[in-house]
């Protein structure tokens, strides 16, 4: 905020040209919101003040050096007395660096709120979870956090903080736009022809982009109550973080924006030598809908680290992380927590032989069954019970399996794959086998009329 104030000044012009001119400092401000877009390198700041205007012509000396601000976007809008003052213009000095000037024509004197907006570039978030199983591991506490970035070279004090998420459409990047030394580029040298320009004229294009904008950011009051309040604005979703925050520049800060307790979760344990190797994935899913707690608002992109309530005391232990795309609403997510040691499936090739020849006119073989046995050893060492989904990939589209053991029923999941599913209690193991039949040659034309 200091390096604002610092350039912000009025330089009250009391009568004509030769007049005296007295200069004040601005007040500092009275309120700040931030509204960061997460999909841009965007931030539009909307700052109240109360300025102190003489009646006639005064001039606002504005300075963006050492910020990222975007001088062309700044606008200033009078919130009292509107049909009184009159803000002309915004004029930027040639030959002097990092300044504007605006012309403001004032019917009163006196203090009169007003609200400055502008661009910035070097405001960035990222969102983070926190999820805590209950014991059983049958529901969760999601608790959503943000971790905001201001690298923009201004601080802002106690700003509100409001996060947009979704893809904003921009025709110039603001970290170049503020790095320029004068707002339009260096002035042309006296008598020099402008060139003709290819598009329409960038103050166009800035006010109808801060148009748009700030249409989004007006969806809510500048300070608002506590809590955290989430709009549909189209094709975007705004989160409102609860109260305000000071955020210097060179600092990250973790912001608070949502807990939701007793959220139901599906723990599913997988085995799939091509896919995982000789490891079994743990996944947890859960849908973001009011089932599960959840369906008020988009859920932006993050990772998730996963806890489990230990014991009666709350201690918690780590379970794994998982990170994962916007998830809209009404939509079901799965988590892969990584590889797991404590749940094991051991698959072992028991015996292999052929059977059923078949010969073609000349003695030569035409067809057979390939036939492997295998037994399969699962162990659940944890203290809570699992299931856990076998898949059993095969080198052929020919095949029939016959199984045998503790298992629970097979599911053919394509033409070559089957998933078998289980279910363990704590501490405890199961082994089952089955038998592929695996067709060759013509014997597949005896397995496809069997098969009608």
């Amino acid at each position: 905020m200091k390096r604002i104030i610092a350039g912000l000044m009025i330089l009250l012009v009391t009568g004509v040209a030769s007049a005296k001119v007295d200069l004040t400092t601005i007040p500092t401000r009275d309120t700040v919101q931030l509204t960061i877009y997460n999909s841009a390198d965007l931030t539009l700041v909307r700052e109240s003040r109360a300025l102190t205007l003489a009646e006639g012509a005064n001039a606002l000396q504005f300075s963006w050096a050492n910020t990222l601000i975007d001088p062309t976007s700044l606008e200033m809008l009078p919130k009292a007395h509107a049909a009184e003052i009159d803000i002309a213009e915004l004029v930027f000095p040639p030959r002097v660096k990092n300044l504007g000037l605006w012309n403001v024509e004032s019917e009163v004197s006196g203090k009169v709120p007003v609200e400055i907006s502008y661009l910035t570039s070097g405001l960035t978030w990222r969102a983070f979870y926190m999820g805590t199983l209950s014991q059983d591991e049958k529901t969760m506490r999601l608790q959503g956090y943000v971790r905001v970035t201001n690298n923009s070279g201004e601080d802002y004090e106690n700003a509100q903080t409001r996060l947009v998420v979704g893809k904003v459409h921009i025709l110039d990047q603001i970290g170049e736009l503020a790095s320029r030394q004068y707002a339009y580029g260096r002035p042309d040298e006296v008598g020099a022809r402008p060139p003709v320009p290819s598009a329409p004229h960038p103050v166009k294009l800035k006010r109808a982009a801060m148009r748009d904008l700030r249409m989004m950011a007006e969806a809510a009051p500048m300070m608002a109550a506590k809590g955290v309040i989430k709009e549909g604005l189209s094709e975007y979703f705004l989160y409102t973080i609860e109260g305000t925050e000071t955020i210097p520049t060179g600092w990250s800060k973790r912001l608070q924006s949502f807990d939701v307790e007793g959220i139901p979760v599906v723990n599913l344990y997988k085995y799939e030598e091509e896919r995982y190797g000789d490891r079994v994935v743990r996944f947890l899913s859960f849908a973001n809908d009011e089932e599960h707690e959840l369906g008020e608002t988009p859920i932006p992109d993050g990772t998730l680290k996963v806890y489990r309530t230990a014991d009666e005391q709350n201690h918690l232990a780590y379970e794994g992380q998982s990170s994962f795309k916007y998830i809209p609403v009404g939509e079901e997510v799965e988590l892969s927590l990584g590889a797991m040691a404590d749940v094991v499936v051991e698959p072992t090739l028991m015996e292999v032989k052929t059977d059923n020849y078949r010969f073609d006119k000349d003695r030569n073989i035409s067809g057979w069954d390939d036939i492997a046995t295998w037994k399969v050893e699962v162990r659940n060492t944890r203290a809570v019970p699992v299931k856990i989904e076998i898949r059993r990939n095969f080198d052929s589209s020919y095949w029939d399996l016959a199984r045998n053991g503790q298992v629970d029923a097979f599911e053919k999941v394509d033409l070559d794959t089957v998933k078998f599913t289980i279910e363990l209690a704590p501490r405890s193991k199961r082994t089952f086998e089955y038998t592929l039949t695996t067709y060759r040659g013509v014997r597949t034309e005896d397995w496809t009329r069997r098969s009608r």
